[in-house]
C-alpha cells in the first residue's frame, strides 16, 4: 500500500490495523512522510526520543491523522526504536 490515504479507508473498513512505523526523530515539524515500497509507514516527530516524548508525539500523530483518540493508537513494540509495530482501533 502505497497511499496513507488508504489506510483511513481500510481503518474504517476494517476497524483495526497494526502497522510497522519508522519514526524520524527532531524533526522540524511533525508529520507522516509517506510509506515505504516495503508498506512501513514514515512518521517525522518534532519530540526528542528521550523519556518517552516521542513515542507520545507518534501516539498523537497517529490519532490526529487517523481521527481517533489516542487511546486508540498503541505502541505494540519497538517502544525504544526506530522501528515500530503500532495498533489503531476505530473508537
Amino acid at each position: 500500500m502505497s497511499d496513507p490515504d488508504a489506510l483511513r479507508n481500510r481503518l474504517r473498513a476494517e476497524g483495526t490495523l497494526i502497522l510497522s512505523v519508522k519514526v524520524i526523530p527532531r524533526a522540524s515539524k511533525s508529520d507522516i512522510a509517506g510509506i515505504t515500497p516495503e508498506g512501513v509507514l514514515k512518521a517525522k516527530v518534532a519530540a526528542i526520543p528521550e523519556k518517552g516524548k516521542a513515542n507520545e508525539e507518534l501516539r498523537r500523530l497517529l490519532a490526529e491523522f487517523f481521527a481517533v483518540s489516542k487511546r486508540s493508537v498503541e505502541i505494540l513494540s519497538g517502544e525504544t526504536a526506530q522501528h515500530k509495530h503500532v495498533r489503531i482501533t476505530r473508537g
